[in-house]
């Protein structure tokens, strides 16, 4: 069955930011490679990041440690978000929305179901998200060697703004 036509919205811009706020060291990075689409009638969502767009950081060494030794890159090249909205609200009347996105958080091969809050303003066809959430390092099998628990956290601050537009 086909949904009907302005249900689905697809990604125009976005950008996924995070920072690790460790004792001796603040760590950010940020893409804007999020892809994805959401079905205001069915209310589902799926998004996926390829992990090698992110730049930022504090020189190319950190980024290559992220890719190599953390990430495990080559291995996990994306991470995606799949699942359903947990709000009746009328996403086709323009307005301020606060819902609950609950899916499978895939990262490093890991899945976990997740429950994150979004804030979405919907006006005249786009949606606008945003939504701040932590992803916890050991939830997804990523490891931080001793040397470097200092400058690294193991909860990581995750930002998501993104505008979509009726496909």
């Amino acid at each position: 069955m086909f949904a009907r036509a302005g249900s689905v919205y697809t990604l125009q811009h976005s950008e996924v930011e995070f920072f690790s706020k460790a004792p001796k060291e603040l760590i950010h990075a940020s893409s804007d490679q999020l892809r994805g689409a959401v079905n205001i009638d069915k209310k589902t969502f799926a998004f996926k990041l390829s992990i090698a767009s992110f730049v930022g950081f504090n020189n190319a060494l950190q980024r290559e440690h992220f890719n190599e030794n953390y990430m495990e890159t080559p291995l996990f090249p994306e991470a995606s978000f799949v699942g359903k909205i947990i709000e009746d609200a009328d996403l086709t009347k323009n307005g301020d929305y606060y819902i609950r996105a609950k899916g499978k958080l895939m990262i490093h091969g890991v899945v976990q179901e997740r429950i994150i809050k979004v804030h979405l303003t919907c006006k005249n066809g786009t949606i606008i998200i945003q939504s701040d959430f932590i992803v916890s390092l050991s939830d997804h099998g990523i490891k931080i060697p001793r040397i470097v628990f200092e400058k690294l956290t193991n909860d990581i601050q995750v930002s998501i703004n993104a505008t979509f537009v009726s496909s």
